[in-house]
Order: C-alpha cells, then structure tokens, then sequence
C-alpha cells in the first residue's frame, strides 16, 4: 500500500512554503498527499493555495473572533484529532512555527503518527521573542520523527538539542522553491497604486510590519521613521502594504497618512507580493519569510527586530537587524540609498537559503522515512541568486 502524507496548514506563509512540497509528493509515485487546512488566516491561506493550485481536502476552518492562542490550539487538536482517527495517515507533515503547527504536533504525536517538520531548527534563543513562534517550533522539535533543516546553521541547533543527525536532512528553504515559482509566473498587480509603484522609475522602498512584539511603541517608532524618511526624501516612493491588525494601523497610519509619497494599500496577494519585492530597492521589515526570499532577488533587507532566527542571512551581509529605533531605521533605510557600495555588498551577498530544490530533497527524505525511497544530496548555500 502506497503510503499518505497528511500536510496540515493555516496561514499565508505556511502555505507558501508548503506548496512546492506538496506539488512534489503529488508528484512522486512513492507516496500520496492529503492536504488540510485549518484556515487560521482565511482570506490570504486561500489566495496562496489559489496561485499554486492547492486544493485542501479538509478545511476545519477554526477561527472565530476573539480567539485566544489557547482557543485555536484547543481547536487544532481536538478537530484534528478526529481527522487523524478516520484517515489514518501514514505521517503528519507540518510547517514552520504558528500555533496549527505545535497543535497538529501534539495531535499527531498522541495518535502514534510520525510526525515531518519542514523548516526545522531556526531558533532565536528568546522564548518571548518571537512569541509564541519560538516555543511552537522548540516544542514541534521534540515530537517529530524528522527535521527537514533549511540550512547548516538549523541542522546545527537541532543537534546542539538532543535531535540525532539521522533524523535531520538539510533541504534549503522551500519558500526558495515558491518564489521561483511565482516570479515566473510574473502576477500583475490589480490596485492601480500597486501598478503605478511598480513602474515608477525613481527611489523605491517596500515596508511590511505586523509583529506582535512590536505593537505599541516600537509600531510608532516604525510610523515615525517613516514619515521622517518620506518628508527628507520627496524622490522616495514608499510603499506600506497595511497589515489588518487595527493596532498596526492606528500606530502607523496617521503618522504617514498625509505624504503623497508613501503609498498605503491593502494587504497584498503571493504573487502580487512577488512582483513589488522585484521592483522594489530596499526592503524594511519585521517578517521572517522575507528575511529568506528578498535575497534570492538581490534586495537588501532591513529587519526591525532585535534578534532573528534565521542568522545565515544576516551574518552572509544580505540582512541588517535596525530594531524600532526611530533615529537607526532612518539612518540605515539612507545609507543603502546614498551608499552605492554599501547596497552593493548587501544586494550582492550570498543566498544562503535555498537553490530552488529544497521540495525534491524534502520528498526523498519523505519516502526513505516511510521505506520507499532514498534520501539525495543535502543542500550546501550557494553564492547564486535567481
């Protein structure tokens, strides 16, 4: 009998990085893929599995409002639970650090099921920071039967825990995968703003912020730092998709609200997504995927927090932590748009994240757990970018 794979998802950046995975195992004739969703982001989990083609059959659609990290674990496990009774799948395959991750961990392990975590290893060394992300994949760790590790420096942390080698695999990032995926497919913007950002020929600087350890007054200092850089610099074109945390927005939003150069728009699909980070010159942000995916397209990256879990980026010189600090985000977000070698150092720095095969060595690793296959090569960082 031909083993199943059951991918259990709910956010946006879950499911773009586990689309290149499952297109893979529905792919292999060694396996067969099951997919569910328990649409812990509704709106943008769809837009993703849309682009990609990804049909979930099963959608537990969990959330409700107010919800507390408790509520949706609670949810995951228990509805999962019932899932995992009737299907019976062969391995529970789970990705990254979200709340559906550590749930769907939990479940699975209680089921007797092994467990696959994709994006194994990335550690900031702060349980509280980012929270509750670093607890989540701490605690996936220690109940999965194998670790696919983005990079050296993951497979390394998850050895320093406890974890045996045998059970580590170093794939390369999957969100490599994806952004090769959607960038050819070259998805036009459908907000005229959008558009026009994309083909102005001036200064152009992409900013995304949601964290939830940046709400409050570390969110002003961004708002304050932005309106400080749009009123120094009128040739710059700032663009802010606008995450819907209404905390985000009233931190930012007025404080940038009356520049003619900072375009706000709505939250932005994948493959929109894709399209400005290639336009745009410099990134400043708060997220972790795009620590990973901004390389692979030569940007340089400005990360406002005060640690990261993925250190490869930083220490390769393609990622500079600034933290919320009004006066240093200004004077870095400058000096790489001033600095005509010191954007180049960090544009031109090593991708350590992937090469675009990380699904292939990811599904190998896949059917030689489940004795129908064997593993290939590991991924080594490369000095090439797509």
């Amino acid at each position: 009998m031909i083993p199943t794979v059951l991918t259990v998802f709910g956010t946006r950046p879950e499911a773009i990085k586990v689309a290149p995975l499952i297109r893979a195992i529905e792919a292999s004739n060694a396996l067969l893929s099951r997919t569910l969703v328990t649409a812990q982001h509704r709106e943008m989990l769809d837009q993703v599995n849309d682009l990609f083609g990804i049909v979930p059959d099963t959608d537990l659609n969990i959330m409700a409002k107010g919800q507390t990290l408790n509520g949706i674990a609670s949810r995951v496990i228990g509805e999962l639970d019932t899932v995992l009774a009737e299907e019976a799948p062969d391995a529970v395959l789970v990705q990254g650090d979200t709340t559906t991750v550590m749930g769907a961990s939990i479940a699975a392990f209680n089921r007797g099921i092994p467990v696959i975590h994709l994006e194994a290893g990335l550690r900031s060394g702060n349980l509280q920071s980012p929270f509750p992300e670093e607890a989540n994949r701490k605690l996936t760790s220690q109940l999965s039967a194998l670790h696919l590790a983005p990079t050296p420096g993951s497979r390394d942390n998850l050895l320093a825990e406890g974890i045996s080698p045998d059970d580590v695999v170093v794939t390369g990032n999957t969100v490599i995968d994806a952004l090769h995926l959607a960038v050819d497919m070259n998805v036009a913007p459908t907000d005229p703003i959008v558009g026009d950002y994309v083909a102005a020929d001036r200064p152009k600087l992409l900013v995304t912020t949601h964290r939830r350890e940046n709400l409050g007054s570390a969110m002003e200092n961004i708002g304050d730092a932005l309106a400080e850089l749009a009123e120094d610099r009128p040739e710059l074109l700032i663009l802010l998709p606008a995450h819907r945390n209404p905390l985000v927005r009233e931190a930012v939003l007025p404080r940038v609200e009356k520049f003619d150069n900072v375009l706000v728009t709505e939250p932005l699909s994948y493959g929109e997504f894709t399209t400005v980070m290639a336009a745009s010159d410099v990134i400043l942000t708060d997220s972790g995927g795009i620590q990973e995916e901004a390389p692979s397209l030569g940007k340089p990256v400005l990360v406002m927090r005060e640690n990261t879990e993925r250190p490869e980026a930083v220490d390769a010189g393609s990622v500079k932590l600034v933290g919320t600090d009004r006066d240093l985000i200004v004077a870095e977000v400058a000096g790489l748009f001033d600095d005509v070698l010191a954007y180049d150092s960090m544009a031109k720095a090593v991708n350590p994240y992937g090469d675009g095969r990380a699904a292939d060595r990811s599904v190998a690793a896949i059917e030689e757990l489940l004795g129908v296959g064997e593993r290939i090569g590991e991924f080594a960082p490369s000095s090439l970018h797509y």
